[in-house]
This record gives C-alpha cells, sequence and structure tokens, in this order.
C-alpha cells in the first residue's frame, strides 16, 4: 500500500481537492482509501447512543457495525497521539493511503499552497514534500509545481510517483 500526504495550512483546499481527486483516481482503476487529522478533540458518537455510554463508561475500544458499514472508536486515555504510520497498520490494503494532514510526518507529500492564506510553503526545507499543487505561480523552489485545479494533471503525477498500475475504466455513459 503506497501511501501519500496532502499537506498545507487551513483553508488550502485539501479536502475539496481530495474530494475531486479520488473520483478521478478510481476512475483510473487505483483503490483509495483516506485518514484525516483532526487538531482538535472530535466526536463520531452522539451522546445517549449505546456506543458513546460504552466508550463514556471506559472502554477503550467500541466497534459499531451494520449492514452498510462499521466504526471503530479508540480512545487514547492518556497515551500519546498516534503518528501516520501507526493509523495505517490499521487500514485494510489498498493501492493508496490519501493522508490529509500530518503535515510533518515523514511519508511523501504533496503541499497545497494558496497565496490568499497568506502562509509560508511548508515544503521550503522539507524533503518530504514531492511537489506544490498551487493556483498561483511559485518561484524559489526545485518542487514540480501542477495547477491545483488540474485533478488529471494530479492523478498522473500521483500515478506516477507512487509507481500505481491504472486500469482506466469508462465513464458511465450518460443517459439521455
Amino acid at each position: 500500500m503506497k501511501i501519500l500526504g496532502l499537506g498545507g495550512w487551513s483553508g488550502a483546499g485539501k479536502t475539496t481537492l481530495l474530494s475531486k481527486l479520488i473520483p478521478e483516481l478510481i476512475r483510473r482503476g487505483v483503490t483509495v482509501s483516506t485518514m484525516k487529522h483532526a487538531h482538535h478533540g472530535f466526536d463520531v458518537d452522539q451522546p445517549g447512543k449505546d456506543s458513546y455510554v460504552h466508550r463514556q463508561a471506559g472502554a477503550t475500544e467500541v466497534l459499531v457495525a451494520s449492514e452498510k458499514r462499521w466504526a471503530l472508536m479508540h480512545e487514547l486515555r492518556d497515551v500519546r497521539e498516534p503518528t501516520a504510520s501507526d493509523l495505517a497498520r490499521h487500514m485494510s490494503p489498498v493501492d493508496l493511503l490519501l493522508v490529509e494532514g500530518f503535515k510533518r510526518e515523514p511519508h511523501d507529500k504533496l503541499e497545497i499552497y494558496r497565496a490568499e492564506n497568506n502562509k509560508p510553503l511548508l515544503s521550503t526545507g522539507d524533503p518530504t514534500y514531492v511537489a506544490i499543487l498551487t493556483d498561483t505561480p511559485v518561484s524559489d523552489t526545485k518542487l514540480p509545481v501542477i495547477d491545483l485545479n488540474d485533478v488529471p494533471a494530479i492523478a498522473d503525477f500521483i500515478v506516477k510517483h507512487c509507481g500505481l498500475r491504472t486500469r482506466l475504466q469508462s465513464p458511465e455513459p450518460e443517459l439521455t
């Protein structure tokens, strides 16, 4: 399983890009999963639900399952936050795991950069960044710079960089 991150400051468009990039990669026959880093405490559970009660009672892990999906919640309970690599071991194998966030971890990453964020490039001095995806000219970099709005070009770069095999699927015919 190849792991590739998308790093960028808040508001750069990481999630928006992923929502366009995932279908493009799938169309090419690449199986994709994602991992997202949240900066604050978050809850996928709701107060009053049985799983919430189990977690609040002290369970380290709570798994909720139905005929459509399952979710595993793991409480850290004063244990250090796991790295992306630690978490990837829990993922089912796919061709590509796209990691949103975890911008300072050692896996290869694409930087999503927007000048209007008025923040510095993350890739400067960080060898784990392999390209910059942007909607503005970027100078003073040796990294490939790809138009943030050119999803097929970004997918081409990812496929080549990660050495993925593609099985191009025909687009669904339009109904008239």
